[in-house]
């Protein structure tokens, strides 16, 4: 019988029904009652920061996770009803990155590289950077520049692109190497005594590749897209890590593996003895 399970999911297109996929009903509340047990610790992990992620456990009624880990990476927080408390020891541990200076001081490094501009403050943090450029841009040519910067003042970091489709603008994080959502949940497992054993983390997109092929049990949620399934199928095998890594296929309880009903049945491949929870709670 499993005594701890650590559940570790991305919000966008993962958890959150927000793709052009339709979400299986009932879903949403299985999940949410599956979280619910004692035997459950529930980790949001998102590129969000906290007044987003707050906005999505408002707008698609989440139960409250126990931890979030935000900003791609630069924040965890501990989290109960009405607080929010940063994990400062998390902030020690990438602080080493950038030699003592923040993202402020990092600005002037990139004042003159063309088809930046800089996203708003609130999307900004002590330890995230975070443009927007268009998506025309040379985003490689930019980003070795960018690197070129860093490396000639020993600063250690990660510049990590994405699109905001609904915008159809780029967005650029410069953030420090150990930033990521793989070494903030191994980080979460490491302190709070939690190992690959017991240990599950759901993602849709290329975002959370690295802790998809990483050894963690992994899912990936039925509906997320073709190319992903093909390089995160392809780099588990390169790995060795393909047996931790779940595709979520449907048909698990007559729901149809997208979102919610993904990491459902994916968490039930991985650790049998909660098919009988879900189950039971269906009832």
């Amino acid at each position: 019988m499993m005594n701890r399970l650590l559940i570790c999911t991305d919000l966008d297109r993962t958890l959150l029904p927000n793709g052009s996929q339709t979400e299986s009903p009932g879903a949403r509340a299985a999940f949410a009652r599956l979280v619910s047990r004692p035997e459950v610790t529930l980790a949001y992990v998102s590129g969000r920061h906290r007044e987003l992620v707050e906005d999505a456990i408002r707008e698609y009624d989440l139960p409250l996770a126990d931890w979030v880990i935000g900003d791609v990476g630069t924040t965890i927080y501990k989290t109960s009803p009405g607080e929010w408390e940063p994990w400062v020891a998390w902030e020690e541990d990438i602080a080493g990155d950038w030699r003592g200076l923040t993202a402020k001081d990092l600005r002037p490094l990139f004042d003159d590289l063309p088809n930046l501009r800089l996203q708003e403050e609130a999307k900004q943090n002590r330890f995230k950077l975070s443009y927007y450029l268009t998506t025309l841009s040379d985003i490689e040519a930019l980003r070795q520049e960018m690197a070129n910067q860093l490396h000639a003042r020993n600063l250690a970091a990660s510049l990590i692109y994405s699109v905001d489709e609904a915008a159809a603008a780029g967005l650029l994080d410069v953030l420090p190497a150990h930033a990521t959502k793989l070494h903030a949940v191994e980080f979460l497992m490491q302190h709070q005594n939690f190992d690959v054993g017991n240990t599950v983390f759901a993602g849709d997109s290329g975002n959370d590749l690295p802790v998809l092929i990483s050894g963690i049990n992994a899912i990936l949620v039925a509906n997320a897209h073709g190319d992903v399934v093909a390089q995160s199928t392809a780099l588990a095998e390169q790995n060795g890590t393909g047996a931790r890594l779940y595709l979520a296929k449907g048909n698990f309880l007559g729901m149809n593996g997208n979102y919610s009903a993904g990491i459902l049945e994916g968490v039930s491949h991985f650790f049998p003895c909660t098919r009988g929870w879900m189950e039971q709670a269906n009832e």
